[in-house]
């Protein structure tokens, strides 16, 4: 048989008992910061570097992350929903961060944690640090996809998915698996260069490639995907690659200072 589309109708909800649910986007968000935090230690390890420092990072960058992630939803994507309705905001677990919020929360608690914790550089914390939210960053837009969340236009494609809990009947592009794949190209190519070459010793380097290639490939997938305010219906570029320009300047002058430099 030729595969046409993908009838996509699972229940975001691993199990239900009483008022109290478990989602698979729950759990990737955990599983992703897991990931993360034992990829980190090894990486810490092998330069000598204190545990109390991992363990204080831990903790910096998940408030970091969660918090910004929600706050840059709620005021990026959904303040018309949120203004009237401020209790949704801590109902994190029903979907609904914002990478962009993600990435400035974690800028804001590294230039604290440097400035308090490692007395290094921004730099040096951002090109460890990023190796493993690369591949946290997948795992959550896995978490998009079980949430049926954050798709694309309609596409003849083979691997179109019908996201029948929304209610489509047409396939249309699985932007979150479009992401997901982008995360973790990225990963690799950071993961690679830490261990195999000198990258760490430039810093800003892994910290650009990072930039490049979360914020480069949002900034294109956007293209195909469904605009996710009314209010964006039109834009020649939507919130998200807008927000997405910032960051790959950036990427790319970190990673052309880095070269630069003996």
């Amino acid at each position: 048989m030729i595969l046409n589309s993908i009838n996509w109708n699972l229940k975001p909800e691993i199990f239900e008992w009483g008022f109290l649910s478990v989602r698979y986007y729950g759990l990737f968000f955990a599983v992703g910061f897991m990931a993360g935090y034992y990829i980190l230690e090894k990486m810490f390890k092998s330069e000598n570097i204190q545990q109390e420092w991992l363990d204080k990072l831990f903790m910096y960058v998940v408030i970091a992350t969660v918090v910004g992630a929600r706050l840059g939803h709620v005021f990026f994507y959904g303040w018309d929903h949120y203004s009237q309705h401020p209790g949704d905001i801590i109902k994190i677990w029903e979907g609904g961060l914002a990478s962009h919020g993600g990435a400035f929360g974690i800028l804001i608690a590294i230039y604290y944690y440097s400035k308090n914790v490692t007395k290094k550089s921004m730099l040096w914390t951002m090109d460890r640090l990023l190796v493993p939210v690369a591949l946290a960053g997948m795992f959550i837009r896995l978490g998009n996809l079980m949430n049926s969340e954050i798709y694309g236009h309609v596409t003849d494609l083979p691997w179109g998915f019908i996201f029948e809990r929304r209610g489509e009947t047409l396939p249309k592009h699985p932007t979150q698996l479009y992401e997901a794949i982008c995360y973790l190209f990225t990963f690799i190519v950071m993961f690679f260069a830490y261990w195999k070459t000198k990258a760490k010793e430039k810093q800003g380097l892994l910290f650009g490639i990072f930039l490049i290639g979360v914020f480069g490939s949002r900034f294109l997938v956007e293209f195909v995907k469904e605009v996710q305010e009314e209010w964006e219906v039109g834009m020649t570029l939507n919130m998200g690659q807008l927000l997405s320009i910032p960051f790959i300047v950036g990427g790319i002058y970190l990673i052309y200072n880095a070269l630069r430099k003996k």
